[in-house]
Protein backbone atom coordinates (compact mmCIF):
# COMPACT_ATOMS: atom_id res chain seq x y z
CA UNK A 1 0.00 0.00 0.00
CA UNK A 2 2.96 2.04 0.96
CA UNK A 3 4.94 1.97 -2.56
CA UNK A 4 1.23 2.69 -3.85
CA UNK A 5 1.15 5.93 -2.40
CA UNK A 6 4.85 6.55 -3.53
CA UNK A 7 3.78 6.01 -6.93
CA UNK A 8 0.67 8.61 -6.90
CA UNK A 9 2.80 10.91 -5.60
CA UNK A 10 5.83 11.05 -8.02
CA UNK A 11 3.60 10.14 -10.83
CA UNK A 12 1.38 14.00 -9.18
CA UNK A 13 4.74 15.57 -9.05
CA UNK A 14 6.01 14.48 -12.87
CA UNK A 15 2.50 15.86 -14.29
CA UNK A 16 2.97 19.06 -12.31
CA UNK A 17 6.78 19.75 -12.96
CA UNK A 18 5.75 18.75 -17.27
CA UNK A 19 2.78 21.28 -17.06
CA UNK A 20 5.15 24.06 -15.88
CA UNK A 21 7.76 23.38 -18.28
CA UNK A 22 8.07 27.07 -20.56
CA UNK A 23 6.51 26.60 -23.65
CA UNK A 24 7.54 28.00 -27.36
CA UNK A 25 8.80 31.52 -26.53
CA UNK A 26 9.19 31.11 -22.36
CA UNK A 27 6.14 31.53 -21.24
CA UNK A 28 4.86 29.19 -18.43
CA UNK A 29 1.48 27.66 -18.45
CA UNK A 30 -0.72 29.43 -15.86
CA UNK A 31 -2.33 27.26 -12.48
CA UNK A 32 -5.79 27.47 -14.44
CA UNK A 33 -4.04 26.60 -17.90
CA UNK A 34 -2.74 23.67 -16.05
CA UNK A 35 -6.54 22.69 -14.68
CA UNK A 36 -8.33 22.67 -17.53
CA UNK A 37 -5.73 20.29 -18.66
CA UNK A 38 -6.37 17.85 -16.40
CA UNK A 39 -10.46 17.97 -16.23
CA UNK A 40 -9.70 16.83 -19.91
CA UNK A 41 -7.88 14.50 -18.51
CA UNK A 42 -10.35 13.16 -16.43
CA UNK A 43 -13.02 13.20 -18.46
CA UNK A 44 -10.85 11.09 -20.87
CA UNK A 45 -10.64 8.47 -18.26
CA UNK A 46 -14.28 8.45 -17.72
CA UNK A 47 -15.32 8.04 -21.73
CA UNK A 48 -12.67 5.19 -21.79
CA UNK A 49 -13.88 3.38 -17.97
CA UNK A 50 -17.11 3.81 -19.28
CA UNK A 51 -16.89 2.05 -22.69
CA UNK A 52 -15.23 -0.49 -20.67
CA UNK A 53 -18.19 -1.83 -19.00
CA UNK A 54 -20.33 -0.75 -22.41
CA UNK A 55 -18.95 -3.00 -25.16
CA UNK A 56 -16.39 -0.63 -26.25
CA UNK A 57 -18.52 1.68 -27.14
CA UNK A 58 -18.85 5.15 -25.77
CA UNK A 59 -22.11 6.32 -24.70
CA UNK A 60 -22.49 8.76 -28.09
CA UNK A 61 -22.54 4.90 -29.80
CA UNK A 62 -24.76 3.65 -27.32
CA UNK A 63 -29.04 4.27 -27.86
CA UNK A 64 -30.24 5.79 -24.76
CA UNK A 65 -32.75 2.49 -24.25
CA UNK A 66 -29.25 0.63 -23.62
CA UNK A 67 -28.03 3.84 -21.04
CA UNK A 68 -26.38 5.35 -23.79
CA UNK A 69 -26.73 9.10 -25.55
CA UNK A 70 -26.70 8.56 -28.83
CA UNK A 71 -30.13 10.17 -30.06
CA UNK A 72 -30.02 12.70 -27.26
CA UNK A 73 -26.18 14.25 -28.24
CA UNK A 74 -27.33 13.46 -32.43
CA UNK A 75 -29.35 16.86 -30.96
CA UNK A 76 -26.34 19.06 -29.22
CA UNK A 77 -27.27 17.72 -25.95
CA UNK A 78 -23.79 17.29 -24.56
CA UNK A 79 -25.37 17.08 -20.56
CA UNK A 80 -27.13 14.24 -21.70
CA UNK A 81 -23.68 12.77 -22.92
CA UNK A 82 -22.11 14.00 -19.45
CA UNK A 83 -24.70 12.66 -17.19
CA UNK A 84 -24.36 8.91 -18.13
CA UNK A 85 -20.58 9.02 -17.11
CA UNK A 86 -21.71 10.61 -13.82
CA UNK A 87 -20.56 7.08 -11.71
CA UNK A 88 -17.02 7.53 -14.02
CA UNK A 89 -16.73 11.33 -13.40
CA UNK A 90 -17.41 11.48 -9.80
CA UNK A 91 -17.93 15.07 -9.80
CA UNK A 92 -19.53 17.84 -12.13
CA UNK A 93 -16.41 20.23 -11.31
CA UNK A 94 -14.20 18.68 -13.80
CA UNK A 95 -16.41 19.81 -16.32
CA UNK A 96 -16.11 23.63 -15.80
CA UNK A 97 -12.95 25.28 -17.23
CA UNK A 98 -11.44 27.10 -14.19
CA UNK A 99 -10.94 30.27 -17.23
CA UNK A 100 -15.00 29.74 -18.74
CA UNK A 101 -16.50 33.11 -16.66
CA UNK A 102 -20.02 32.24 -18.80
CA UNK A 103 -21.04 29.25 -17.05
CA UNK A 104 -21.27 28.36 -13.15
CA UNK A 105 -20.32 25.02 -11.73
CA UNK A 106 -23.03 22.47 -10.60
CA UNK A 107 -23.33 20.81 -7.57
CA UNK A 108 -24.56 16.98 -9.14
CA UNK A 109 -25.52 15.51 -12.41
CA UNK A 110 -29.09 15.42 -11.75
CA UNK A 111 -31.06 18.72 -10.46
CA UNK A 112 -30.50 21.78 -13.06
CA UNK A 113 -27.68 20.00 -14.63
CA UNK A 114 -27.41 21.32 -18.04
CA UNK A 115 -25.02 23.11 -20.62
CA UNK A 116 -24.78 25.75 -18.08
CA UNK A 117 -22.74 24.12 -16.18
CA UNK A 118 -20.32 22.45 -19.03
CA UNK A 119 -17.28 24.04 -20.81
CA UNK A 120 -16.36 21.46 -23.13
CA UNK A 121 -18.06 20.58 -26.73
CA UNK A 122 -17.80 15.99 -27.45
CA UNK A 123 -17.57 15.07 -31.08
CA UNK A 124 -20.48 12.26 -30.83
CA UNK A 125 -18.52 10.37 -33.98
CA UNK A 126 -15.54 9.83 -31.53
CA UNK A 127 -14.37 6.02 -31.32
CA UNK A 128 -11.01 4.69 -29.33
CA UNK A 129 -10.04 2.99 -32.61
CA UNK A 130 -9.03 6.19 -34.12
CA UNK A 131 -6.78 7.69 -31.69
CA UNK A 132 -6.37 10.29 -33.93
CA UNK A 133 -10.23 11.73 -33.83
CA UNK A 134 -11.05 14.45 -31.12
CA UNK A 135 -12.94 13.24 -28.24
CA UNK A 136 -13.83 16.42 -26.50
CA UNK A 137 -12.43 20.15 -25.67
CA UNK A 138 -12.88 23.69 -24.82
CA UNK A 139 -16.22 25.17 -26.42
CA UNK A 140 -15.12 28.41 -27.24
CA UNK A 141 -15.08 27.90 -30.61
CA UNK A 142 -15.10 30.54 -33.87
CA UNK A 143 -15.50 30.10 -37.64
CA UNK A 144 -15.24 32.77 -39.52
CA UNK A 145 -14.32 34.50 -36.32
CA UNK A 146 -18.17 34.02 -35.05
CA UNK A 147 -18.57 32.14 -32.04
CA UNK A 148 -20.42 29.16 -32.58
CA UNK A 149 -23.87 28.62 -31.18
CA UNK A 150 -24.91 25.66 -29.32
CA UNK A 151 -25.82 22.27 -31.42
CA UNK A 152 -24.32 20.33 -33.06
CA UNK A 153 -21.36 22.41 -35.40
CA UNK A 154 -19.93 20.44 -38.47
CA UNK A 155 -16.85 21.15 -39.46
CA UNK A 156 -14.96 20.19 -42.36
CA UNK A 157 -11.08 20.05 -42.59
CA UNK A 158 -10.66 23.06 -44.27
CA UNK A 159 -13.02 25.03 -42.02
CA UNK A 160 -11.83 28.52 -41.08
CA UNK A 161 -12.00 27.72 -36.98
CA UNK A 162 -10.30 29.21 -34.21
CA UNK A 163 -10.97 30.49 -30.69
CA UNK A 164 -12.28 33.32 -28.65
CA UNK A 165 -9.56 34.94 -26.76
CA UNK A 166 -11.18 34.96 -23.26
CA UNK A 167 -9.31 31.75 -22.20
CA UNK A 168 -5.74 30.42 -22.35
CA UNK A 169 -4.32 33.84 -24.16
CA UNK A 170 -6.79 32.32 -27.17
CA UNK A 171 -5.33 28.75 -27.41
CA UNK A 172 -7.58 26.18 -26.30
CA UNK A 173 -6.95 22.37 -25.15
CA UNK A 174 -8.42 19.74 -26.90
CA UNK A 175 -8.95 15.82 -25.63
CA UNK A 176 -8.16 12.75 -27.87
CA UNK A 177 -10.23 9.41 -28.60
CA UNK A 178 -6.26 7.91 -27.78
CA UNK A 179 -7.07 9.72 -24.01
CA UNK A 180 -3.75 12.38 -24.79
CA UNK A 181 -4.64 16.54 -24.47
CA UNK A 182 -3.33 18.60 -26.69
CA UNK A 183 -2.91 22.64 -26.19
CA UNK A 184 -3.69 23.86 -29.10
CA UNK A 185 -3.28 27.58 -30.82
CA UNK A 186 -5.61 28.45 -33.70
CA UNK A 187 -3.27 26.46 -36.71
CA UNK A 188 -3.00 23.83 -33.99
CA UNK A 189 -6.30 23.01 -33.97
CA UNK A 190 -6.81 23.54 -37.78
CA UNK A 191 -4.22 21.19 -38.13
CA UNK A 192 -5.88 18.78 -35.64
CA UNK A 193 -9.02 18.67 -37.82
CA UNK A 194 -7.03 17.40 -41.07
CA UNK A 195 -5.62 14.58 -39.08
CA UNK A 196 -9.06 13.03 -37.71
CA UNK A 197 -9.37 11.55 -41.32
CA UNK A 198 -12.45 12.36 -41.35
CA UNK A 199 -14.23 14.95 -44.25
CA UNK A 200 -16.33 16.04 -41.62
CA UNK A 201 -16.14 16.51 -37.93
CA UNK A 202 -18.95 16.69 -35.72
CA UNK A 203 -19.16 18.52 -32.28
CA UNK A 204 -21.62 18.78 -29.91
CA UNK A 205 -21.45 22.61 -28.33
CA UNK A 206 -23.50 22.94 -24.74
Amino acid sequence: MDVVVVVAVVVVLAFLAISLLPEEGGNKRRPRQVNCIYNLKQTGIAFRLWEGDNNDKYPMAVSVTNGGAMELIATGNVAACFRVMSNELNTPRILLCPEDTRRTCATNFSTGFSGANISYFVNPDAVEAHPQMILDGDDNLTVGGVRVRPGILNLWTNAAVGWTKERHHGEGNIGMADGSVQQLTTDGLRQALQQTSVATNRLAIP
